[in-house]
């Protein structure tokens, strides 16, 4: 589990742990973006929705890797909003990702322990459509089931007319969540492109913003 500064780097427990009481008299939102990764794209997006959270002021995040092993559960619990992650694959989300899913029954689930969280989603795949939404759903449906609140883009559909281009907000027309894709012969240094990660930013900070309003309530 890392956490994610500002300045595009990650910090040490203590280090995160020292910048945390120095903010203590400060209003703060946490967002865990629990996510997999199969060879680094959707890694790549979900770091770009944890940059778009720390717009916000007062937002703090936890990137939560499935590949690491162990899940945090109790980081889960204390979060304002968790941001859910998967490539799609076989138009679906990935198995260890849907792992995750099955395995949040006990500790989340039997309790209710993320009712009226924020919740939202990204995946990646290598097809421009490749069934993505089919991704999005499951995540939304899983969401649903766990009692919290589901935000989608509030974005228009980019590249959708003679004047548009793929280097537009949210060029794939998604609004349940982010989309990417990533060229099957590019690895993650060359792909999502820059425009799908703009848009899982303003994903990031979309739900930044709305798990504020509703913490100020």
């Amino acid at each position: 589990m890392n956490v994610y500064f500002s300045n595009g780097e990650f910090g040490s427990t203590l280090a995160w742990r020292l910048l945390f009481f120095a903010h203590l008299n400060e209003e703060t939102v946490l967002i865990s973006i629990v996510y997999d990764s199969g060879y680094g794209h959707t890694a790549k997006q979900a770091k770009a929705v944890a940059q778009g959270v720390l717009k916000v002021a007062g937002a703090r995040v936890e990137l939560i890797p499935l590949a690491d092993g162990k899940t945090p559960w109790e980081t889960l619990e204390t979060s304002d909003a968790i941001v859910f992650g998967a490539p799609t694959y076989n138009g679906a989300p990935s198995a260890r990702f849907k792992q995750f899913c099955e395995d949040s029954t006990r500790p989340a689930w039997v309790g209710m322990k993320w009712r009226d969280k924020v919740a939202a989603g990204f995946t990646n795949s290598g097809a421009q459509n490749g069934d993505k939404l089919h991704s999005l759903i499951s995540m939304a449906l899983f969401g649903a089931q766990h009692g919290m609140l589901w935000v989608g883009l509030d974005l228009k559909p980019g590249n959708d007319n003679s004047h548009g281009s793929v280097h537009d907000l949210n060029r794939l027309g998604s609004w349940l969540g982010a989309m990417a894709q990533s060229n099957g012969d590019q690895g993650p240094e060359q792909a999502p492109i820059q425009s799908d990660l703009d848009t899982a930013a303003y994903l990031g900070q979309r739900v930044a913003r709305t798990a504020s309003r509703l913490n100020r309530n």
